[in-house]
């Protein structure tokens, strides 16, 4: 356990260091803690510190910076979060007012880098339970067929389908009305059993048509979302405790263009609750120790169907990123539940 005097020091020192980014020295801290201490009590404070992981002394500087662990414990202990104001609060629901899901997640990782001037990402909504809006069935040869199945939402998907014979174009018609007249709005689950009573009243023809369309229909639902959005990427090349290592941010892009990291760590943050906060090495995925991600899930009806979150130095304003954050996922989650 820290000391109180040890705890204001270690905040002091933090905020002062994501202010300015230099090491912070035992004289700067005798001003800025408010603490009537002697610039030696404050060294002897340091050392332990330092000893105890939450500091180290970079180069031959007399200052300290944080460590990964030192964040850790800024952030989950001494952090006091503002959250934004009514009028921001407005001003980002209003640009959240998009007329389809995928331009409404689009907005969003526009609107995290933007606002936080690191990298915005959010994690393309999952299609648990796809339903259908329109049905289409199209000839493509002889017994190749392409079904066309429109979402909800507006998205399309095509699956070529391999039937047994060659069906007519009034026949596709009729198969595609029957569908669409009949399951519309249903999840293909739900089609599937409710088309066990029927498909024995139903023509060979159309029968074997309704079951390729159903079975491709649950292939599509079952595939994994398109990935994420990512946005402001760039502006990570121009924030000096990034660009100083062109390796390891040539790392961090690659895992950018790679996807499977970042899908990963949004997946695992997706199955918590609220604001979850990565920093550095800690979620095994991210490259570098000097980066950290900041995530929150967001739902649809209550039902949590992706993250999103912003992406920056482990020397960023924490107390500025979570609110946003926060009420980024809270916003998009109120308009996709309106869609």
């Amino acid at each position: 356990m820290l000391s109180e005097r040890a705890r204001i020091l270690l905040k002091s020192l933090i905020e002062r260091h994501i202010t300015d980014g230099q090491p912070v020295g035992s004289r700067a801290l005798a001003r800025i803690s408010g603490l009537d201490l002697s610039p030696a009590s404050i060294r002897n404070i340091m050392a332990d510190l330092e000893e105890m992981g939450y500091i180290a002394s970079p180069h031959t500087s007399a200052g300290r910076v944080p460590t990964p662990r030192g964040y850790r414990f800024f952030v989950d202990t001494l952090l006091t979060v503002r959250p934004l104001d009514s009028v921001q609060v407005h001003e980002l629901e209003g640009q959240l007012q998009q007329d389809s899901p995928r331009r409404l997640v689009t907005s969003a990782s526009h609107i995290l880098s933007d606002l936080t001037r690191f990298a915005g990402v959010v994690r393309a909504p999952q299609r648990p339970g796809m339903a259908f809006r329109h049905i289409e069935f199209v000839s493509l040869s002889e017994k190749r067929l392409l079904l066309i199945i429109v979402t909800p939402d507006g998205d399309v998907q095509n699956r070529v389908l391999f039937a047994d014979r060659t069906y007519t174009a009034a026949e596709l018609v009729e198969a595609g009305n029957f569908l669409n007249t009949q399951y519309t709005g249903l999840t293909f689950d739900e089609i599937k059993a409710s088309l066990q009573a029927e498909l024995e009243d139903l023509r060979e023809s159309m029968s074997e048509l309704m079951t390729l369309a159903v079975e491709a229909g649950k292939e599509a639902a079952s595939e994994p979302g398109e990935g994420y959005i990512l946005s402001g990427e760039n502006n990570l090349l121009h924030i000096q405790d990034l660009s100083s290592n062109m390796q390891s941010l040539r790392r961090l892009f690659d895992m950018f263009e790679h996807k499977t990291g970042i899908l990963q760590l949004l997946d695992i943050s997706s199955r918590g609750h609220g604001v979850q906060i990565f920093i550095g090495g800690e979620s095994g995925l991210v490259p570098l120790d000097e980066c950290s991600v900041v995530t929150a899930p967001y739902e649809v009806d209550g039902e949590v169907v992706g993250t999103l979150g912003v992406i920056g130095p482990t020397r960023m304003a924490y107390e500025r990123v979570i609110p946003i954050v926060d009420i980024t996922a809270k916003l998009l989650s109120s308009a996709l539940s309106q869609h």
